[in-house]
């Protein structure tokens, strides 16, 4: 369920976490009260819990302190007291930032289990990625031990406590995926986390507009190679420039990965001979550290994945994971993640790609590219008619309008046969398809997704393949779900599919 996380095993009681966050006891609080799990949601709290009030955009947490003890909570994390309907204090450790807190408490819980366990941490940062590489790693490591990995994208300041909170005394390996939207964002987790190696993905353009630039997005990620130490690991991808820069801010050695490869670029996990399948799945030669080679065919979509995979497979065999082993896990590997390259076939032909939890020009980009590959004919010269469904990519700052411009055009280019824009803010993409195709019918522009499912509802075909990408806040997940539950109305009396 979610924000459920256990720390029973490690017997944090109350003085003790309020030690930890140098924290204030309420005087209904008792020192020796044992705390048996960890929530931010009042909803999901049970018996002998730790509720966090921390403040939140929409609403504050405070306010839903007495809720969480309904529900069975002993104790809250809070920023002020709060009483109860009877006007009693709630029992609560009383610290300036909850947020801060909680770090400072995933802090001590990782030192406790590395000190007696030997608990081995892995960091994962990058502009795309970041989850689904995490998701591949889990599947690996857990053929070594237990492991822990991040629910969904808990990657912030919020989600990588909540991922600490779920490790165990019995946890061999734990996954941290890190995001960030500034500087010194990546370096606040790692110094929580101290991880033991360190993964860049790529410098894309997320968040340009809150970066300030590409360049202070490589500044950011960078942080992660920094912290690590001389007997640790940094895994960077060797086809992005400023990410194979990075081997000049670690102490660590440098394991490589990618498609590029030059004769200076050993050691080094690479794909030889890549290549799609019919069904999108990329196929390659595993090139492993150790020099072996294998055959893998992926279960995700898109050749962009590569990068993920290669990553994931660098961290595993690094750990200890035979690299035969390796390539035999990934075989057939799918995401584990829900809107992430999801492929839901309907029972009338017509398949949906729900590619719409991140977006930025690059994840962009390479989402188009598949959904190309997906339409071109195959071996008999039958083509699927494709259809891209894109919604806003949100902060861009200075560069969004020139970006959504630029995104139409890529659509038309890559010969992608029907796109529908949604949204005001992802309208130039509309026009700019049109002019640069003199689109007649083939380009749609509506306002909200409720509009965007009559215009698919009345339209697809079977075979048709569609593909739903836009930024998290935009919600054109959610409509992806909504027509992959459906089935094609009139249009679907009609024999055939254009092309």
């Amino acid at each position: 369920m979610k924000g459920k996380v256990l720390v029973a095993m490690i017997d944090l009681l109350s003085a003790e976490i309020a030690e930890i966050t140098g924290g204030r006891l309420t005087h209904t609080a008792h020192p020796d009260t044992q705390v048996l799990g960890v929530d931010t949601d009042s909803r999901d709290c049970e018996t002998g819990w730790l509720f966090v009030a921390k403040p939140g955009e929409a609403s504050d947490g405070h306010h839903f302190i007495d809720s969480a003890m309904k529900q069975g909570a002993v104790l809250a994390l809070a920023e002020r007291e709060t009483h109860a309907e009877d006007s009693t204090v709630h029992p609560a450790i009383i610290v300036p930032d909850a947020v801060i807190a909680m770090g400072q408490i995933a802090a001590a819980i990782v030192s406790r289990l590395k000190a007696a366990n030997g608990m081995r941490v892995v960091g994962i940062t990058g502009s795309a990625g970041k989850t689904t590489t995490k998701d591949l790693l889990a599947a690996l490591l857990s053929e070594l031990g237990p492991t822990i990995a991040p629910v969904g994208s808990y990657n912030g300041e919020v989600g990588v406590p909540l991922t600490v909170f779920r490790a165990t005394a019995e946890t061999k390996y734990l996954i941290v995926e890190m995001g960030a939207t500034g500087i010194g964002h990546i370096r606040y987790l790692t110094d929580m986390v101290h991880p033991e190696v360190g993964v860049v993905l790529g410098v894309g353009s997320a968040h340009a507009g809150e970066f300030g630039g590409i360049q202070n997005i490589a500044k950011a990620k960078g942080e992660m190679v920094e912290a690590l130490s001389a007997t640790g690991l940094a895994v960077l991808n060797n086809d992005d420039n400023l990410v194979a820069a990075m081997k000049s801010r670690t102490s660590a050695p440098v394991l490589r990965f990618g498609i590029q490869r030059t004769a200076t670029d050993t050691p080094g996990v690479w794909a030889q001979d890549l290549d799609v399948d019919a069904d999108g799945h990329p196929v390659f030669t595993l090139v492993s550290a150790d020099s072996s080679k294998h055959h893998v065919v992926s279960g995700l979509i898109g050749r962009h994945h590569v990068a993920n995979i290669l990553a994931a497979a660098a961290v595993a065999e690094y750990l200890g994971l035979d690299a035969a082993r390796v390539a035999a896990v990934l075989q057939g590997l799918g995401p584990s993640s829900r809107w992430r390259m999801e492929r839901i076939e309907r029972a009338d032909g017509v398949s949906i790609i729900n590619d719409a939890y991140n977006a930025n020009p690059d994840s962009m980009r390479a989402a188009l590219v598949t959904l190309a590959e997906l339409g071109l004919p195959d071996a008999h010269g039958n083509a699927r008619r494709t259809w891209a469904v894109l919604g806003e990519m949100l902060e861009l700052g200075d560069e969004s309008r020139h970006e959504h411009d630029m995104l139409g055009r890529i659509a038309v280019r890559m010969n992608i046969k029907k796109l529908l824009v949604v949204g005001r803010g992802a309208k130039l993409a509309y026009n700019s398809a049109v002019l640069e195709g003199s689109w007649g019918d083939e380009a749609y522009y509506v306002e909200d997704t409720q509009a965007a499912a009559r215009i698919l509802k009345e339209n697809l075909l079977p075979g048709d393949i569609v593909l739903f990408k836009s930024s998290n806040g935009s919600g054109l997940r959610f409509l992806g779900d909504q027509i992959a539950e459906t089935t094609s109305g009139p249009a679907a009396a009609k024999e055939g599919s254009a092309q």
